[in-house]
């Protein structure tokens, strides 16, 4: 069964409280929570005092994606908001990346990686054994809405072909244009976890959408 992690970002601000409401009552598996800070990427979203408010509802685990320079400044106190997953970006942290995967595991939480559109999939492949997941950006980090990137599904399948040969258990997750059309490719290819903003929050029904999304299942 398919993961899925709603993203707060394509979420009804003014109304927080009923789409956190409706993600605790649906069939999703995490929250999708991006924290952007104007400078990695082209944007500002949200920060902790948000985080902290939606910690108070909401009953799923917080998956939290660092599209920031420097994360690593803010492992101990996404830790302690009780984040279940860190996710942060290799093109941020460099030659940090395996101390910043091992600070975040002994912080307590699962360790992520991200690729954005334009690096190459090799570049993620000697951090696999030691992070939990690795995220695939569907589009271009910074806001939601955005085409998807066709190229993404062949990463998808490299990424599953590489962590399978390997003997690996970390989950490939994709990010950024997740819809009807796009979801059953991912899967296929090899996609454990859907991050879907838009296609969720701005459904007639997002209950079912998110579990019609959570019902796809990879092929044997």
């Amino acid at each position: 069964m398919t993961l899925i992690s709603p993203s707060l970002l394509a979420a009804d601000f003014l109304h927080l409280d009923k789409d956190i409401e409706m993600i605790n009552r649906s069939e999703a598996d995490w929250l999708h929570l991006d924290i952007m800070d104007g400078e990695f990427v082209p944007n500002i979203s949200f920060g902790f005092p948000v985080l902290s408010s939606i910690r108070k509802t909401l009953q799923k685990p917080m998956d939290v994606h660092f599209m920031i320079m420097h994360p690593e400044k803010y492992i101990d106190r996404t830790a302690e908001l009780g984040a279940m997953l860190m996710n942060v970006h290799i093109e941020a942290c460099g030659t940090k990346t395996p101390d910043v995967i091992n600070a975040i595991r002994s912080a307590g939480m699962k360790a992520g990686v991200t690729i954005s559109p334009d690096t190459a999939v090799e570049e993620v492949y000697p951090y696999l054994s030691a992070a939990d997941l690795v995220l695939v950006m569907g589009v271009y980090p910074g806001f939601g809405g955005q085409r998807f990137i066709e190229d993404t599904i062949r990463k998808v399948r490299e990424l599953r072909s590489f962590i399978d040969s390997n003997g690996l258990s970390t989950l490939i997750q994709v990010d950024g244009g997740v819809d009807g059309r796009t979801a059953p490719l991912l899967v296929d290819a090899g996609c454990d976890v859907l991050v879907s903003g838009s296609y969720v929050f701005k459904a007639p029904d997002p209950m079912q959408t998110i579990s019609s999304l959570r019902g796809l299942c990879r092929k044997p």
